[in-house]
């Protein structure tokens, strides 16, 4: 991919500065993975999960494709309420964040942006400054999806040589709680691009990757509210080299 010109930096620039932000695609930007670690359980995670959904629900057609992951964490759920969305696989993935980028410890509200870049999830100034800096560096792998019934095909072509895994991300937005216990006993909490289901569905090789899998939905799922998010990420340091989502197509 070619270097971004100098009317789609200042468009960014100003985008992150003073512009709602949008998942609609700016052709000269490159789609931003946003993950957010939560917990119905942490009162400081109300704040993130309404920027969370507020990346994802702007639709001006201005700013870089957001491609949202709400992620709920369990280690939150001894602690008086136990989030229903939570699951010990998303604690590990953020543990391994950690390392990557030497933590002490986990923390909630959390944002990775890109793998490149994490912050405080409730910061909405940083994180569009992080978006914007990530939608500027061009990816290495292009990956396009597409629906042929039940099976979601995914293709991915790139000229990086390097190890990378390709993840499938099942998200469900428009979810609520009623939470009775807890810091947030007593409020009702709204969420967008819950993380249903993550699995690794292959790897990169020569830059290249070709599959169909099938997309089986939970009967509590809204097949309306689901979208699949694809993307490619580098073993060693965690960086997303590519990245492409679709709503779900009812079979």
């Amino acid at each position: 991919m070619s270097s971004p010109s100098l009317s789609a930096l200042a468009a960014l620039v100003l985008w992150a500065a003073v512009v709602p932000v949008s998942p609609a695609a700016n052709p000269s930007a490159s789609p931003v993975v946003v993950e957010l670690f939560t917990s119905e359980g942490c009162s400081s995670c109300p704040p993130a999960d309404a920027l969370l959904a507020k990346l994802d629900a702007s639709r001006n057609g201005q700013g870089p494709a957001i491609l949202i992951l709400g992620e709920h964490v369990d280690y939150w759920n001894h602690l008086g309420w136990k989030d229903r969305f939570s699951s010990a696989e998303l604690s590990r993935r953020q543990s391994q964040y950690a390392q990557r980028f030497r933590l002490d410890s986990v923390y909630t509200p959390q944002m990775v942006i890109d793998g490149r870049y994490e912050l405080v999830g409730n910061d909405e100034s940083a994180v569009r400054q992080k978006i914007a800096a990530a939608a500027l560096k061009s990816k290495e792998t292009s990956i396009v999806l597409s629906w042929h019934g039940d099976k979601l095909t995914v293709e991915a072509h790139g000229s990086g040589s390097r190890a990378a895994e390709v993840l499938l991300a099942v998200t469900e937005n428009g979810l609520s709680s009623a939470v009775a216990h807890g810091e947030n006993g007593g409020r009702t909490l709204r969420h967008s691009g819950v993380v249903r289901e993550l699995r690794r569905i292959g790897s990169l090789n020569h830059g290249q990757f070709s599959t169909a899998v099938t997309v089986k939905p939970q009967t509590d799922w809204k097949l309306e509210q689901l979208r699949v998010v694809v993307f490619a990420q580098d073993v060693a340091s965690g960086e997303v080299t590519g990245a492409a989502a679709l709503d779900f197509q009812p079979v």
